[in-house]
């Protein structure tokens, strides 16, 4: 009978035993209980840690009722979880944990006529607003994670977003729900209470408790939202179960409304004196009908500039916190005249005005940022969530952010607010002292275990309670404020919302302590568990204090590489869109790492075949330092692991070979032309190659670069060449060991080009290696020896104030950044790390006063542009682009690894995900282009995908400019 589920007297091991065995022959599904697995969905977003049981991916409906019934009939507790994005901690659980991501999502029906969809709980907002696109429609709320939000999670929390002032919050645009509750029953709620029974009853015998407490203002999303089970609001069941965390019913399908997408939209950016003088402004604008009012401080803004540079932040107005305020019209000319009544009443110091385009859409992606952009304070401190969403009645707004302001002065604390000014609701991250063990910072005291956060988080909710706010306005209570809701409703509310939780899951095996009987907000805290691992040898991790636990625990889980941000020049992350498992993941790596410093579940430290597994798939692609809006750089994360992994102990055959591959290159230079004519001879006998290549570790699939005849550098020294006059200013040339030996005509053709354009050429007179092999593969003692000698070697010209060249962009980029990381103390590296440019900033930022040299008229040479992930992350990519529109080339920018990232894609084991990974942009370009189109790739390891999977011929941006577009057509 429902309700009625069979729990034995096993013990909670017996019973996870039993559950993960039946799971196992009953779900069609993935079913993981491995170690790597349960660090990986051990956290979502939140300042949470709780290790499940087993994580299960349900592939049908079918698979998710067999789960439920077993958690029914075990009393396992079963958790339902999305992208992982919650930052309450509401989709995390000791037991199952069902992510519906994997499989669960597909868009099942859009009715462009009754503006519906039909969805999968999987199925990624972002997905949904496509397809709903194409009818001129959206779905209304819109979180910033919209790019790997699912539809589930935010049913789950009742997700707003910026666009919830105009739309609602997600209850408010849900039509139905099928759904199974605690009991195993399984139905369709939408309006009418009849699916429940008693539901009615206990509803009739509280209506003057639900039309007083529940539903008071429009961002009340914490506790249940009831006030939608009152007569007057249609009895709709489906939009009281949103935002019941999972705790009372898990989605099987969900029917949601869906609204026009206004024909323009404009961003007004009103500039104030601060954030509480910009709130005070919000309610007397309202009555304009804006589409998203959002709040946006200087600080947050800061960090933009000082991360991504100041080209990141278009010109704003005057002042220290700004209001961004989207409008809508039937064109722009309408929409541009609300904007400019929005600022005619706004008193605000000073205004702009955004139309649709590439200034709106930086300051939309600095707004979608903030979280993670908000994770480290101005000092560097670590700050989090936990008070991260709480909000007041619009009016009060300025009164609040002003008492909250002295609250966190009180506690020698700090945040950045920002967020949703228009319906009341704040975004801010503090920096509670939770990597001290929760140590006052203003008194000293001991306070271990979060306790400095647990009675900050009271008085905060004290304090919102008593402007009538709300703890949450969008993400949900889960983890972090459930325990606070005494503070916000009277002791009958909590009951009433106790004895609505009975009625879907009397046994209580659906998410336990979330909402009704919850643990303390300070229990499971996941930052005070992880010891300090400070670094002996290897990076200094100059940013995080030289600690490991610090670094990876920037990844606070907002689970942006997680999504496929091509669309705007993201190339993060490319082995999870290769194989879409969580373990492929920025994030995912990151949580198996943050368990290997805890050490109670991911044991053995470095050496933990965890550890091992969670970073073979990392392609050291470096794209999440730039794109991870938190800063993680797994790159240098799987180098420093390799290291410690290592250290005194036989290493995998492709370290030796790959991962050492300069120092075979200078070996084989040294031979004259004989060495490559019998290496070139030897590679291209395939019957020969593919045993040595196997041999060396690599896959047999592989080709072989052919070696040149002779190095650049041999070839310079003989010739003796001098480019250019005495009064020139001079630029050192460094041709790195790739550049030198297997593409001199690259340094070749840069020599000519910056000899036309004014530049006295010199190149070192000895070669110098930068050690970036040695650096991807965890070699860190001899690459910092590599780069000791290459200081020796080109601080000179750096102290005499000449700029260094580089052309090969993943070396060019080890200059600028692991030069620093692994010689930081030595005060030479930041001198040439200063100096260095590319050659597209030098040709376009340095050219010499008495230079007449222009860009060659390229006009009629369309290019397919892969830029190299290194470059995207360290060097960036302005200027190339400048410099090819200047001489008139047709682009097409592909965003995204090419999937062979250096030693990568040549080691056994890797090919295939090296292949789907160029599947994601490089292959299809390529395959589209026309006969006549250029592959330019900087990136060696480009060209040579390129040349691998397609076939393609590519060229270097010098080789484009310097042959002046003649026969640029047959590069390919």
């Amino acid at each position: 009978m429902p309700g009625s589920g069979q729990q034995t007297a096993a013990s909670p091991a017996e019973a996870l035993h039993t559950a993960v065995a039946r799971l196992r022959a009953e779900v069609g599904g993935e079913v993981d209980d491995t170690v790597r697995r349960r660090a990986e969905y051990s956290t979502d977003a939140s300042n949470y840690r709780v290790v499940p049981g087993v994580v299960v991916a349900p592939r049908d409906a079918d698979d998710v009722l067999a789960a439920v019934a077993v958690a029914r009939e075990t009393g396992v507790p079963l958790t339902s979880r999305g992208g992982g994005t919650s930052i309450a901690g509401n989709a995390i659980g000791t037991g199952i944990v069902l992510d519906f991501s994997r499989h669960l999502n597909r868009i099942e029906a859009v009715d462009p006529e009754a503006r519906t969809a039909r969805v999968q709980p999987g199925v990624v907002l972002s997905d949904l607003q496509r397809a709903a696109g194409k009818h001129g429609l959206r779905f209304g709320p819109d979180p910033s994670t919209h790019t790997r939000a699912t539809l589930g999670g935010m049913i789950g929390n009742n997700a707003c977003g910026p666009h919830a002032v105009a739309y609602g919050k997600t209850a408010d645009n849900v039509a139905s729900l099928t759904v199974v509750d605690g009991t195993g029953r399984q139905y369709t709620a939408g309006r009418g209470l009849d699916p429940i029974p008693g539901l009615d009853a206990l509803v009739g015998s509280q209506l003057a408790l639900l039309r007083t407490e529940f539903g008071r203002f429009a961002r009340q999303a914490s506790g249940y939202s009831l006030e939608h089970l009152l007569p007057e609001k249609g009895a709709h069941l489906a939009r009281a179960l949103v935002g019941t965390e999972g705790t009372a019913a898990v989605l099987l399908d969900a029917e949601v409304d869906l609204v026009p997408v206004a024909p323009a939209r404009v961003l007004v950016v009103l500039g104030y004196p601060d954030m509480p003088a910009a709130a005070d402004a919000v309610p007397a604008l309202l009555g304009h009908h804006p589409l998203a009012v959002e709040g946006l401080d200087a600080r947050l803004v800061d960090v933009v500039r000082r991360h991504h540079g100041s080209g990141r932040v278009p010109p704003l107005p005057k002042g220290a916190g700004w209001l961004m305020i989207e409008v809508g019209g039937a064109d722009t000319a309408e929409a541009l005249r609300t904007g400019e009544a929005i600022a005619a009443d706004a008193q605000a110091l000073d205004h702009t005005v955004f139309p649709a385009g590439p200034a709106a859409t930086a300051m939309w992606r600095i707004r979608e940022d903030g979280a993670g952009l908000a994770g480290r304070t101005a000092e560097g401190r670590q700050a989090w969530p936990g008070w991260e969403d709480a909000a007041v009645p619009p009016e009060h707004l300025g009164a609040y952010l002003r008492e909250f302001e002295t609250l966190m002065d009180g506690y020698d604390v700090t945040g950045l607010p920002y967020g949703h000014f228009g319906d009341g609701c704040i975004h801010v991250r503090i920096d509670l002292p939770l990597e001290d063990g929760g140590t006052s910072r203003s008194s000293g005291a001991e306070s271990g275990g979060g306790e400095v956060m647990r009675d900050f988080l009271h008085d905060a909710a004290r304090l919102v309670a008593s402007y009538g706010g709300s703890l949450s306005g969008e993400h949900g209570d889960g983890r972090a404020r459930s325990g606070l809701l005494p503070l916000m409703y009277s002791a009958e509310a909590l009951d009433l919302m106790g004895r609505f939780k009975a009625l879907f899951d009397p046994d209580r095996v659906l998410n336990p302590g979330v909402l009704v009987d919850p643990r303390p907000v300070d229990a499971d805290l996941r930052r005070p568990a992880a010891p300090s691992l400070p670094l002996r040898r290897g990076l200094q991790l100059a940013e995080d204090s030289g600690d490991f636990a610090k670094a990876v625990h920037r990844c606070t889980g907002v689970g942006k590489c997680r999504a496929d941000n091509s669309a705007s020049g993201g190339f993060m992350c490319p082995s999870y869109q290769a194989t879409h498992d969580e373990k492929d993941s920025t994030r995912g790596r990151a949580r198996v790492l943050q368990e290997m410093v805890n050490g109670t579940l991911v044991e053995g430290g470095w050496r933990a075949p965890e550890v091992q597994e969670s970073l073979d798939l990392c392609l050291s692609c470096k794209a999440c330092a730039s794109d991870c809006p938190a800063g993680v750089d797994m790159a240098a994360y799987k180098s420093q692991a390799l290291h410690e992994r290592y250290r005194g102990r036989l290493r995998p055959r492709t370290h030796y070979t790959l991962g050492r591959l300069p120092a075979w290159l200078r070996l084989l230079g040294r031979t004259g032309r004989l060495g490559p004519a019998l290496a070139n001879a030897l590679t291209r006998v395939r019957p020969l190659a593919r045993p040595l290549l196997r041999l060396a570790g690599i896959d047999p699939r592989r080709g072989v670069p052919r070696f040149a005849s002779e190095t650049f550098s041999r070839g310079w020294r003989r010739e003796q060449r001098v480019v250019a006059g005495a009064d020139a200013p001079r630029v050192v040339l460094w041709a790195d060991s790739f550049s030198d030996v297997l593409s001199p005509s690259v340094p070749q053709a840069a020599a000519r080009l910056l000899g036309d354009a004014g530049f006295d050429v010199t190149v070192p007179e000895r070669s110098a290696c930068c050690g970036l092999t040695w650096i991807s593969t965890g070699q860190l003692d001899g690459a910092r020896a590599r780069l000791t000698d290459l200081l020796d070697v080109l601080a000179p010209h750096a102290e005499a104030g000449h700029l260094i060249v580089g052309l090969e962009p993943s070396c060019t980029a080890v200059l600028r950044s692991d030069l620093l990381e692994l010689c930081g103390d030595d005060p030479r590296a930041r001198q040439v790390a200063d100096a260095t440019r590319t050659l597209a900033e030098l040709l376009t930022d340095h050219l010499p006063q008495h230079s007449t040299w222009t860009p060659p008229d390229l006009n009629g040479v369309t290019a397919v542009v892969q830029p190299h992930c290194h470059q995207h992350a360290v060097l960036g990519f302005d200027a190339d682009r400048r410099l090819l529109a200047a001489a008139g080339v047709t682009v097409r920018e592909l965003a995204g690894c090419c999937g062979l990232a250096g030693n990568f894609g040549m080691e056994q084991g890797h090919y295939d995900v090296s292949v789907a990974v160029a599947e994601n942009s490089l292959l299809p370009a390529l395959r589209e282009a026309g006969a006549e189109t250029v592959l330019l790739a900087d990136g060696f390891s480009c060209r040579t995908q390129a040349a691998d999977l397609a076939g393609a011929r590519g060229v270097h941006l010098a080789e484009l400019l310097h042959r002046k577009g003649a026969g640029a057509a047959e590069e390919r």
